[in-house]
């Protein structure tokens, strides 16, 4: 291929704009053009692109976000949408798409590949809910964000001898919430994955108050079915303890993205690069067991994260 494209689709994550640096140079390298498309499958369908050379993507490795942009597009979803993006990459001589988002993103990139664009996709979602591989790009990062925010949160916590609840991202897959729990010492993590009892959570919190325990902490991911003022509220009618909320939210998508995310970021671009130089398209790359490795994309988009539940055995033995 000669002329390749990029997007950054759906939620933003850090690393992004290293997958970005990392896919143009490596394009460059390889003698390929490579032209950026603003917006995700919005800019492909407005036809918002910019030719893209070593400057473009000059001191972005170590910034959040995506210097491309990103949005979510419904006309995408549509037959129109996507026969009018296509009419576009045709136009623009682009002969190769690299996508570079979460599961919704890699749909985006099937549907365009059922219909003739060669397409490669590159997972960057801190949800890490993409089953194919085993981290996902700005994963690593939210994680440490909310570890800082678990430090800072049980500063005052302990000061005030509260129960906190902390609500952070993952609607079907809590991966955030293990990981962070895990590390960050939660005395409980509720995930989507697995149901609870809010009796024995309670009784937990009691037990840890009886023995002198001044404050405690719970991660709770926010596709688990209840909500996180509902729980406050029963857990308090329960316990008689002074339990406060605090919801992460968008703050775990920003920040300088760690040396992982960066590392995943830049091989995994590299290699779409290398792909469509040596003509190969229709897949998604990702790491497993610490290589680089492709899948097809129809597989990938098929592939369900399943979490390692045996994590909250150990959380429970820890947090005693």
């Amino acid at each position: 291929m000669r002329k390749i494209g990029i997007l950054t689709s759906g939620g933003d994550a850090p690393g992004m704009n290293a997958a970005i640096r990392a896919a143009v140079r490596s394009a460059l390298y390889y003698d390929m053009q490579i032209v950026g498309i603003e917006r995700g499958y919005e800019g492909l369908i407005d036809g918002t692109f910019r030719d893209m050379d070593l400057a473009s993507v000059g001191d972005i490795l170590h910034r959040g976000g995506t210097v491309l942009k990103t949005a979510r597009s419904e006309r995408f979803m549509t037959e129109e949408g996507q026969n009018t993006a296509i009419r576009n990459l045709k136009n623009a001589g682009i002969e190769g798409l690299i996508c570079c988002g979460g599961d919704g993103t890699f749909r985006g990139a099937l549907d365009l590949e059922k219909k003739g664009v060669a397409v490669i996709g590159i997972p960057a979602t801190i949800d890490n809910d993409m089953g194919y591989t085993d981290y996902t790009i700005g994963f690593d990062t939210a994680v440490n964000t909310v570890l800082d925010a678990i430090s800072m949160i049980r500063d005052t916590s302990s000061s005030h001898e509260r129960t906190t609840i902390i609500e952070v991202m993952g609607r079907e897959c809590g991966d955030i919430a293990l990981y962070a729990g895990l590390t960050g010492g939660a005395d409980a993590i509720l995930i989507p994955e697995l149901e609870f009892s809010l009796g024995e959570l309670a009784d937990k919190l009691v037990k840890g108050m009886e023995r002198g325990k001044n404050h405690s902490v719970i991660i709770k991911a926010e596709g688990v079915d209840i909500g996180t003022k509902e729980l406050q509220q029963k857990l308090s009618e329960m316990t008689a303890l002074d339990i406060r909320t605090v919801t992460l939210a968008y703050l775990q998508r920003g920040g300088a993205p760690s040396a992982s995310d960066r590392m995943l970021a830049t091989l995994t671009a590299n290699t779409a690069a290398k792909c469509f130089y040596n003509d190969i398209s229709g897949v998604a790359v990702g790491r497993t067991n610490g290589n680089i490795v492709t899948t097809p994309l129809k597989d990938a988009v098929g592939i369900k994260r399943e979490a390692n539940l045996a994590m909250l055995p150990l959380i429970d033995m820890l947090s005693r």
